[in-house]
């Protein structure tokens, strides 16, 4: 079914499935994708030749033509889409920039040219998995005793594109989950950059890219100790015309230019609910998906809250860790992840500093577990092994499904272990509060694996999650199955941690 059902889920009916003392509660809450969900993109039909051939053929229609195609186009779409007639626009003007076309045309005839450059992409047809789940930042209206909180999702289309896409509910005081309709329309992100860049850390982030130092400075020198994005432009425009050696800086001159547009803020409509919300690729490196949101809740040592979020972005050849930052969702910025240990997918940020210092456990090797310890969140020089596979369900490899639980007997971290036949199984590991490179527990069995109706799917014998939650002595895990649907599990947290103590 598309998504789980509005009604609390009666305690009933929860299967079981026994492990010693241990009980893991499967929940009848289950999330599948839902191809009606739609968004806009602009459609390129194959280079400036076939765009240019678009307009002349609308050009050579009467305006009487023209009325009535627009007509049909929103009759058949303006339900479909909040803001039909602005992304028609916005797409004829990306066209017109693309092949540098000056020639202006009626209103009507801008909307309709827009419309043979938009496509629909169904964010969620081919699956909607790999889930994260903290406890939201509003807790109006919601019944004494319980929780509300957001799911981020990992959410697959056509190509195997993947986007983060959101949903909120809220957990009862009896432990019954009941989750808050979704909306069928996406509201629009608007992109914009970096109000300001820091030089010092931004000629860092040029160094850990591999851009010459020299070269670098040909654009830096020309900026103050903190620069907007026009700023940057004005910098390069003058770095290219002083420079003798155009080939050769031309190249650093488009890092620089790359790196700036890979760090940019996501704006949206203060009315927007959560589950509108669509964060979908929006640079080269993100061009093929944006995978597998870690979000923590994480708080510093003034209090302050921030919702902080690791994920990856693919553009086909290679992994770019990224950070999700957030303090409303509403504004929320996308960064890169630097330095000499920021590698592979997997990284999960712990929810508070330790000793005054970031941590984040990570797999950069692709097979064991690791610990990071930095000052700065967006860079990562140093690593130390957690964890290797130790069991035969994790011999492959071995990883974390989320940012670490505080517990007062330890930080609980739930694992990921791929066995034979590369079946992924959940797993449970207690680190120590203060030196998290010290494993109290490890279960030596698998929390949870997949079931036999839960091993066929879009990517078979997989169960897999990206973040669970703590509330009222029970730890929720949300989890997916085989790479498309999603599921939750409930188990007794001191019943856990006593196992790990074991």
């Amino acid at each position: 079914m598309n998504d789980a059902p509005n009604n609390p889920v009666p305690q009933a009916a929860h299967r079981k499935a026994r492990r010693g003392s241990m009980t893991v509660r499967r929940l009848p809450v289950t999330f599948a994708s839902n191809f009606r969900r739609v968004i806009t993109r602009f459609f390129d039909p194959g280079g400036e030749t076939r765009i240019l051939n678009i307009l002349e053929r609308v050009h050579g229609l009467s305006d009487r033509q023209v009325d009535r195609l627009l007509d049909q186009v929103f009759l058949k779409f303006h339900t479909r889409h909040g803001n039909v007639a602005t992304v028609l626009e916005e797409n004829y003007r990306t066209a017109m920039d693309m092949i540098g076309y000056s020639e202006d045309f009626s209103h009507n005839r801008r909307l309709l040219i827009g419309a043979y450059l938009t496509a629909e992409y169904s964010i969620e047809s081919a699956a909607l998995f790999n889930p994260s789940i903290v406890p939201y930042h509003d807790q109006q209206d919601v019944p004494a005793g319980a929780v509300r909180f957001i799911m981020s999702f990992r959410a697959t289309g056509e190509g195997h594109v993947s986007s983060i896409v959101f949903r909120t509910g809220i957990i009862h005081p009896d432990h019954t989950i009941q989750i808050d309709p979704c909306s069928r329309l996406t509201t629009p992100v608007r992109v914009v950059p970096d109000k300001l860049y820091d030089k010092p850390l931004f000629r860092r982030k040029l160094t850990d890219i591999g851009v010459d130092h020299e070269e670098a400075d040909l654009v830096l020198d020309r900026l103050a100790s903190s620069f907007t994005s026009a700023q940057l432009e004005h910098a390069i425009t003058e770095a290219r015309a002083a420079t003798s050696e155009k080939l050769q800086a031309e190249k650093t001159l488009q890092d620089i230019r790359w790196l700036a547009r890979s760090n940019y803020q996501l704006e949206l409509p203060r009315e927007a609910e959560a589950s509108e919300v669509v964060i979908f690729p929006q640079t080269s490196n993100e061009s093929h998906g944006i995978e597998d949101l870690r979000m923590v809740r994480f708080v510093e040592d003034d209090g302050t809250v921030t919702y902080y979020g690791t994920c990856s972005a693919f553009d086909g050849y290679r992994v770019l860790p990224q950070l999700f930052e957030t303090r409303d969702f509403h504004r929320i910025g996308i960064h890169t992840i630097n330095g000499a240990r920021a590698q592979n997918k997997g990284m999960a940020l712990f929810p508070r500093r330790i000793g005054g210092h970031y941590v984040m456990c990570s797999r950069i090797d692709g097979q064991n577990l690791y610990i990071m310890v930095s000052d700065i969140i967006h860079f990562w020089e140093t690593a130390e092994v957690l964890q290797t596979p130790r069991y035969p369900w994790e011999f492959v490899q071995i990883g974390n499904c989320g940012s670490p639980l505080e517990t007062p007997e330890g930080w609980l971290l739930l694992t990921h272990g791929v066995g034979p036949m590369r079946t992924y199984c959940i797993g449970a590991m207690l680190l120590d509060l203060n030196d998290p490179l010290k494993v109290i527990g490890h279960l030596s069995e698998p929390l949870i694996a997949p079931t036999e109706r839960e091993r066929d799917g879009y990517v078979p014998n997989v169960a897999y999650s990206c973040g669970a939650m703590i509330y009222g002595g029970q730890l929720y895990i949300p989890f997916a199955t085989s790479d498309m649907i999603t599921r939750f599990a409930m188990v007794s947290l001191d019943s856990l941690l006593n196992r790990l103590r074991e």
